[in-house]
């Protein structure tokens, strides 16, 4: 397939097949239990027409960018399959979380502390409670959102302690011009410390090292839809 063609739709199930097959052996390498890591299949600008095929294969985990987008998406989906959680991995702004939280099973962007309130606020309106993931910046990047990795803990504690936020675990998203595995660990590390179970991190190009550095969700896109349109 030429570089940045997309998978006819046939072959979506055939990649994320392939995929599967993938993280199941990236887990016998690293002596883990597949059931371990959950696929997040990065649907985002992907219609849902593109999205079905992989859905009628039996895979129910999917991730969005934007909030206005998934819920164009999502809800006639959802409505034709129960079973299905969804995933926001971009970045949330404070006036959508109140359809973030009707749309949205985790959420793995947490990074600052407006958006803890306006989530804690929200929350206990709507008596709704995704699972939260803290966006950590490990490459300290200054145009990528998050939390810088000596900012972690403290925030980290002000989301428990502050805003009454159940912090699940940290997502990572390492500069694309530096090897991934020194920000997996690092990432890995900072959850450790904080007894924090979920661990996102790894996409199409590097998710099998992210698993072996222990990752729980693993984001792929590229790798079962195709290029973006």
């Amino acid at each position: 397939m030429a570089a940045g063609a997309q998978h006819p739709v046939g072959n979506r199930a055939a990649a994320l097949a392939a995929v599967r097959q993938k993280i199941e052996a990236a887990c016998r390498d690293a002596g883990r239990d597949p059931s371990s890591v959950t696929l997040v299949a990065i649907s985002k600008t992907f219609a849902a027409d593109a999205v079905e095929p992989v859905i009628q294969v039996g895979h129910r985990v999917f991730g969005e960018n934007r909030v206005q987008e998934a819920k164009a998406k999502w809800p006639p989906l959802k409505a034709q399959y129960p079973d299905l959680e969804l995933h926001l991995v971009g970045p949330l702004q404070t006036n959508k979380v109140k359809d973030a939280l009707a749309l949205f099973d985790m959420i793995h962007t947490i990074d600052r502390p407006s958006l803890c309130a306006a989530l804690a606020k929200q929350m206990a309106k709507d008596d709704k409670r995704p699972r939260l993931l803290v966006e950590v910046n490990t490459g300290a990047e200054p145009q990528k959102a998050g939390v810088l990795p000596e900012a972690a803990d403290s925030f980290l504690a002000s989301c428990r302690n502050e805003f009454g936020l159940d912090i699940a675990g940290l997502m990572c998203m390492p500069p694309v011009d530096e090897p991934p595995a020194p920000h997996f660990a690092l990432l890995a590390k900072i959850a450790a410390r904080n007894k924090l179970k979920f661990l996102s991190m790894g996409m199409s190009a590097d998710f099998t090292l992210a698993i072996a550095l222990g990752a729980t969700h693993v984001r792929v896109g590229t790798a079962i839809f195709g290029a973006r349109p």
